[in-house]
């Protein structure tokens, strides 16, 4: 259970008096969740979601509630925080910085089908055509930057084979990146795998769990897409879902040359970023509550087959 501060009724109810929401009617815990506590909540008006943070930097909230607030006033189905009666969403419950927001439609899809991935690429598409605009800045804590200086902290857990697989993967990304002009910048969603999905049948209710948003590559947020959403079991690109993907995506945002380049090197160097942030919680910085972690071959089997195979094609964008 991913509730690691409870809250009582009665905590939540008198919460919610700072709010114009309705009235208080029940509490229930989400199991779904890694980091922060996660709550249902219903009034005799709404549904809610509450959010207690239990770790990461907390000074660092403020970016996102404004980037959530961003995109939802830009019509993007992202949950925009709940504000109070006096317009503050960002409040403290039992110790922790607290979050509420609507509780938006759909479940996870978990083997998504060729229409729910058209309709991420076109709402992903819209999003970085407006997140370019986001004045708020947060670097992204999981770029080459940080690959680079990560990586030697696992080294010692790895085959020799291993070892010299994320250095030299390392070493190439830096070597290619030097060779571009730099890529097209906006605010990132920056984890944008299916659970963070939330889907009605074939439509998109909503794109949820922005805590690892930042700004920077948004050529690094597709390529997040298109690992999780587009391999098969074996690490391989499903065609089909591949193309439906970037074809919805680039109607909305066509990618330019330097970024056309890079693509083979982006999907290689976001699926070592989940090798290596998986690798350090199971060896390095294990989690502070009893979950169980992500199982970091998944990411380093797709590493190998984008190296062996390359990317597929990127589909042609009409003129």
């Amino acid at each position: 259970m991913a509730v690691f501060t409870p809250l009582s009724d009665a905590q939540v109810a008198t919460f919610l008096e700072k709010f114009d929401v309705g009235n208080f009617v029940s509490l229930k815990g989400v199991a779904a969740g890694t980091e922060n506590s996660t709550f249902f909540v219903t009034t005799d008006r709404r549904e809610l979601v509450l959010t207690l943070f239990e770790q990461g930097e907390h000074a660092e909230l403020p970016f996102f509630v404004e980037l959530l607030d961003y995109l939802d006033e830009h019509r993007l189905p992202v949950p925009g925080t709940v504000h109070d009666r006096d317009g503050i969403s960002l409040h403290s419950l039992a110790h922790k910085p607290a979050l509420l927001f609507p509780r938006l439609p759909g479940r996870h899809p978990e083997a998504p089908n060729l229409s729910q991935c058209q309709a991420l690429g076109d709402t992903l598409g819209r999003m970085h055509v407006v997140s370019k605009r986001f004045p708020g800045h947060r670097p992204n804590p999981r770029d080459l930057h940080w690959l680079r200086v990560m990586h030697h902290k696992v080294l010692t857990y790895l085959s020799p084979d291993d070892q010299m697989l994320m250095k030299d993967e390392v070493d190439d990304f830096e070597s290619a990146f030097a060779q571009h002009d730099e890529l097209p910048q906006g605010a990132l969603h920056g984890d944008l795998f299916r659970d963070n999905t939330l889907f009605e049948g074939d439509t998109l209710g909503g794109i949820i769990d922005f805590y690892n948003g930042c700004t920077g590559d948004l050529l690094f947020d597709l390529a997040i897409v298109i690992n999780d959403w587009a391999s098969n079991q074996d690490g391989s690109l499903s065609s089909e879902r591949y193309e439906a993907i970037l074809s919805a995506y680039q109607a909305r945002r066509a990618l330019t040359a330097d970024e056309q380049a890079l693509w083979p090197t982006m999907l290689r160097m976001t699926a070592l970023r989940y090798w290596l942030s998986r690798l350090l919680v199971v060896y390095v910085d294990p989690p502070a509550h009893d979950l169980t972690p992500h199982d970091p071959e998944r990411f380093r089997t797709i590493l190998k087959t984008r190296i062996a195979k390359g990317a597929l094609p990127l589909p042609k964008v009409s003129s």
